[in-house]
């Protein structure tokens, strides 16, 4: 399937996807079904799920096709208001055909920020990586043969304020997602307000276990058989926000420290860029602090 410079693919001109939230009850599926059919819109894919029939939450995604799409966005938008308010909604309507932007966010270690740019070159990341912001300048030379905006910008104890207000500028009206691709460094609770739900970390965890630093010294010593990384939005709360994806490989007594960083390289990577996949392809629904992923 062709994806273009920016992430987009022309044959998604024309999708959406509608996700839906909101207390379980009769006549959701339907009401939704019926809203599109009035509209002219065909439904090409629907996952669904309740936490309990009787007084759950309902979660829906619907992919849906409609001729010029972006012409009726806005009249979509509006006139399932109502149908919202009836069924006590949380929803969002997306445009697939117009790709999410992202920021990555890296300090020194380039093993997760490679694996989305080969993806974004794949097509398999149906997203453009807008900028790469880091802490660091030592993987500019990485970023510069793709042609993406590097940013430098040096975080200190007594430079953090600054720091921050700096990324956010490079930020505001220019990306939907943030993604921590190995970004040692704690974002601010003001910070992750502004960006709620829209700022994917990695931990080099299978969290809750080994929170903070040094995870694969603390799997060590304690003598651990499985090791893997977790990718979650992040909250105030260090590496306690809603679980995404995650990930695990075997181990024993023969790996030392050096081989569980090695192997564990591996895992981050590829839950990362699963992590993120799906967020940009409308898959996840937060419900408190879990997930719905759809896929």
């Amino acid at each position: 399937m062709a994806v273009g410079r920016d992430g987009g693919d022309p044959t998604l001109r024309n999708r959406g996807r509608l996700l839906v939230s909101c207390p379980d009850r009769p006549g959701i599926v339907a009401a939704v079904s019926q809203f599109l059919f009035e509209r002219g819109a065909n439904i090409v894919h629907s996952d669904q799920h309740s936490t309990d029939p009787s007084g759950g939450r309902f979660f829906l995604r619907v992919e849906f096709e409609l001729p010029d799409l972006a012409d009726h966005a806005a009249a979509l938008r509006r006139e399932f208001g109502p149908i919202a308010d009836r069924y006590g909604m949380r929803w969002r309507l997306a445009l697939a055909g117009q790709p999410k932007r992202v920021a990555v966010f890296v300090s020194t270690e380039d093993h997760c920020l490679l694996e989305l740019l080969w993806q974004r070159r794949a097509g398999d990341l149906r997203a453009e990586i807008a900028l790469v912001i880091g802490n660091h300048a030592v993987l500019a030379p990485t970023v510069a043969p793709w042609g993406i905006p590097f940013h430098h910008v040096p975080v200190g104890p007594d430079t953090k304020t600054e720091a921050e207000a700096r990324q956010l500028a490079l930020l505001e009206g220019a990306v939907d997602l943030v993604v921590l691709a190995r970004y040692m460094q704690i974002l601010s609770p003001a910070f992750v307000e502004r960006w709620r739900h829209r700022v994917i970390n990695i931990h080099h965890s299978f969290l809750p276990a080994f929170v903070g630093a040094k995870p694969y010294t603390q799997a060590h010593q304690r003598g651990v058989k499985l090791i893997g990384a977790t990718a979650h939005y992040v909250t105030p709360e260090l590496d306690a926000g809603p679980i995404i994806e995650q990930d695990v490989q075997r181990v024993d007594h023969r790996h030392g420290i050096e081989d569980l960083r090695r192997i564990g390289r591996q895992i981050e990577r590829t839950v990362l860029a699963r992590a993120v996949a799906w967020h940009v392809e409308d898959r996840v629904l937060v419900h408190g602090n879990k997930t719905v992923v759809f896929d």
